[in-house]
């Protein structure tokens, strides 16, 4: 938790957003549900906790059963949560009152939370507009049906509150989003420290690749990292021989010489502030000539991202100056015959790199992706394009000081992919297949660091980089 002022002026710049976007003296309410316990197979045995972002962002308490509503029309704020009973004390022993958390946060004002069902009944009964975030949780997306009477189905969709208020409200959606992509002091600080997490982790995932190892074992040893020194993984850890499949998240295979381990993997701080790094190793200590010259390819690319990230230059313009480098030197290995920019044009880098090169981060790996990824990393400044790869970027924004945003270009051999563009000729003539089928069982390599935007330019986060170029993963493995 911070510092009480930090909750105090986040909530008095949502009030000023939020009127902005919404008319004088029917602005209504902001409602805002924690998350609460889930059960894992029965009562009392529950999914480890995680606070909902939004709430966590504006209200600060780490813990299940809270609530809050902020008045937009008179600035009055309340918490709502249940003080312990003795039932609750022999179990957990003697817990701080729900007024004294109210004052971490600088909110005065505090009630059970029976009373927060009443107060949002009471602003729909009046015809106030209730303003909330769409759930990622399903216990609240039902609580929120329940409240407001709207259906369980359209308490996720987003839409303006002019539409009739039966949906989550875009205006606080917009507001939200315009606050926490743009990172504070204090939270770069808490991304630093995830960061140093996520350098342990992945320097125990590369002392742990040598043939005949458990896949399993070494993810183990990773997020031993986490629990020990932070809140836990950030998001399912990505650990495989077969980086051809993006989101591997099987850990069965054995290390075996001469295939390549991509791990994708990030640490959460106790504050729950997110860090999401990637790297590719072989697995025989070195590269073969094939896998170096792509792996070679990818370390470029993402030096070229980083080198051209700076305030005034959108995303989307830096993914594509990053495919169109990766098709160019997949043009000089034969991979590709024609025109370079024809080609990223249709959309061919998507063969290679089907996602895009990058995602904002904070508080979620994702950052605010449960509030519509179109409202994050594209808002009213670009159009999602409809080709594979282009389409797939999820931060396309003119980069702004404080973004935080993640540079992770890859090269894959889709064998399926191939073999369906191959089929379908959606590669226009571009692509050699020939070449191709050399690489079908090849795997794939990504690389990703975590950025930071700043007044100049950009820095990457964390006190250490992750050793990336093939001669100093070489040289680290042949000695660890």
């Amino acid at each position: 938790m911070f510092n009480s002022e930090v909750y105090v002026n986040r909530r008095r710049v949502l009030l000023e957003r939020m009127a902005a976007m919404t008319p004088e003296g029917a602005r209504g309410i902001a409602v805002f549900l924690g998350n609460v316990d889930a059960a894992m197979n029965y009562r009392g045995n529950d999914y480890k906790f995680r606070q909902d972002s939004s709430f966590l962002y504006y209200w600060g308490i780490d813990e299940p059963w809270f609530a809050a509503v902020l008045d937009l029309d008179t600035a009055d704020e309340c918490l709502y949560g249940n003080d312990v009973d003795i039932d609750d004390i022999i179990w957990m022993g003697p817990q701080p009152s729900v007024a004294s958390k109210g004052g971490l946060i600088g909110c005065a004002k505090t009630a059970p939370l029976a009373q927060f069902d009443k107060a949002v009944s009471d602003a729909v009964s009046a015809g106030r507009p209730v303003h909330f975030l769409p759930p990622a949780r399903y216990y609240n997306q039902m609580k929120l049906s329940e409240l407001t009477g709207i259906p369980s189905s359209d308490v996720r969709k987003v839409a303006p509150m002019a539409d009739g208020g039966r949906h989550a409200s875009e205006e606080l959606v917009k507001a939200v989003v315009s606050m926490r992509l743009i990172k504070e002091q204090c939270e770069i600080e808490e991304i630093d420290k995830a960061c140093e997490l996520g350098y342990l982790m992945h320097t125990e995932a590369r002392r742990g690749c040598k043939p005949g190892v458990l896949e399993q074992d070494i993810v183990g040893r990773m997020e031993g990292v986490t629990l020990s020194k932070g809140w836990g993984v950030s998001f399912t850890t990505i650990l495989s021989q077969n980086g051809e499949t993006l989101h591997n998240h099987s850990h069965h295979q054995i290390i075996t010489p001469g295939r390549l381990l991509v791990v994708d993997a990030g640490a959460e701080s106790n504050t729950h502030y997110a860090s999401d790094f990637t790297r590719t190793y072989p697995c025989s200590g070195k590269f073969t000539t094939k896998q170096r010259e792509i792996y070679d390819i990818v370390h470029q690319a993402n030096e070229l991202a980083f080198s051209i990230t700076r305030p005034g230059t959108s995303y989307w313009d830096v993914h594509c100056a990053t495919v169109r480098y990766m098709l160019e030197q997949l043009k000089a290995l034969d991979f590709v015959r024609g025109d370079v920019d024809e080609m990223v044009a249709c959309g061919i880098s998507g063969l290679f790199m089907p996602h895009g090169l990058g995602h904002n981060m904070g508080m979620d790996v994702h950052d605010m992706e449960d509030l519509g990824e179109n409202y994050v990393g594209y808002g009213d400044e670009r159009k999602r394009s409809p080709l594979l790869g282009m389409g797939n970027l999820r931060m396309a924004r003119d980069l702004k000081p404080g973004h935080v945003i993640s540079d992770e270009p890859g090269i894959y051999f889709i064998p399926a992919l191939i073999e369906q563009w191959k089929r379908e000729g959606t590669d226009k003539g571009f692509v050699n297949y020939a070449k191709l089928e050399d690489y079908y069982g090849f795997g794939g390599i990504r690389l990703e660091d975590d950025v930071l935007v700043t007044e100049d330019g950009a820095r990457r986060l964390g006190p250490h980089r992750l050793p990336i170029a093939s001669s100093d993963i070489e040289d680290i493995m042949a000695n660890e």
